[in-house]
């Protein structure tokens, strides 16, 4: 495999980022995760940082090199992680179960193949076209679906942000699967929050994600997007990869494509932040580290 990757999370104008975003690859494999949390003080982040850190070691433990059955291991790999942050809440005796949304990606012999819960989005883009995107569980998406409401208007609408599919909290979530789609040379992957999609024009989005490199397309949209929310805007974060067929690594710059076909079959590079949350006055050293703490002992129950 050949690929260019680059991520980026940013607070925005939020107390503190409960986003969080990683990826994995094997010799054939690539798994790409994006989840936003929701819920106070440390637990949003927390069930954001469940979703990331066990896929991905659920993807170290399983890709040998490549990920059998991918839409079976990312559907099954997020109600396990529904039920690791259920089992977190419930050791911690807390009011409020934490939730989260998660998209997340498989990338192997060519194809993409993904799954999604909420409204955090991927976006297929070739040639300025969304060749594929996933569909927001949304009450917005659903009037927009029925034609109740047009595009212009669910932008702006007052309930838009607003999901009814999430992981964690107290309903089942609904994992919707999809893909199995042949990549192109130079088609883009884009794994994003609400907090970046939400304030980034669509037609910005497709041209930048095709006229330019990940590594210039996702910092200017991201600026951009940073900007649009303001003093208030959300939390935003996006994971992008622009696939490669014919290309040597000269071709780009040796540091800023990553060609997996050296690696051994039994090699995994994985790339995930651990738990970091901005100081306020409310969250203490101590809490970051018991929460770390506890983010491990609820993923080794689930991880086997």
């Amino acid at each position: 495999m050949k690929f260019t990757v680059y991520q980026d999370s940013r607070q925005g104008g939020r107390k503190y980022n409960q986003d969080r975003v990683g990826y994995s690859y094997s010799r054939d494999s690539l798994l790409l995760v994006v989840a936003d949390g929701m819920g106070g003080h440390l637990h949003g982040e927390v069930a954001a940082q469940i979703v990331v850190q066990l896929l991905s070691d659920q993807f170290q433990q399983k890709a040998d090199p490549i990920i059998h059955r991918p839409l079976e291991f990312l559907e099954d790999g997020l109600m396990k992680c529904h039920d690791a942050i259920y089992n977190y809440a419930s050791n911690h005796h807390l009011l409020e179960i934490p939730r989260t949304t998660a998209v997340a990606c498989i990338v192997q012999d060519g194809m993409a193949y993904w799954a999604h819960v909420g409204d955090s989005r991927l976006y297929l883009i070739r040639k300025e076209t969304v060749v594929a995107m996933t569909r927001d569980h949304s009450k917005v998406r659903k009037l927009l679906d029925s034609g109740a409401i047009t595009a212009a208007e669910a932008a702006v609408h007052p309930e838009r942000n607003k999901i009814y599919n999430c992981l964690g909290g107290t309903l089942t979530p609904e994992v919707e699967v999809g893909g199995k789609i042949p990549l192109h040379d130079g088609d883009a992957i884009l794994l994003c929050t609400d907090g970046f999609w939400g304030s980034t024009v669509d037609a910005e989005l497709t041209h930048f994600m095709s006229s330019f490199p990940v590594l210039f397309a996702v910092p200017q949209l991201m600026d951009r997007a940073e900007f649009r929310g303001g003093k208030y805007g959300d939390n935003l974060t996006a994971l992008a990869i622009n696939w490669h067929e014919d290309i040597e690594p000269a071709e780009l710059g040796e540091e800023s494509m990553i060609s997996t076909q050296k690696l051994d079959a039994h090699t995994i590079s994985t790339h995930v932040d651990p738990l970091s949350i901005r100081q306020v006055s409310d969250i203490t050293d101590d809490d970051i580290e018991r929460a770390i703490q506890e983010i491990q002992s609820a993923i080794a129950k689930y991880s086997k």
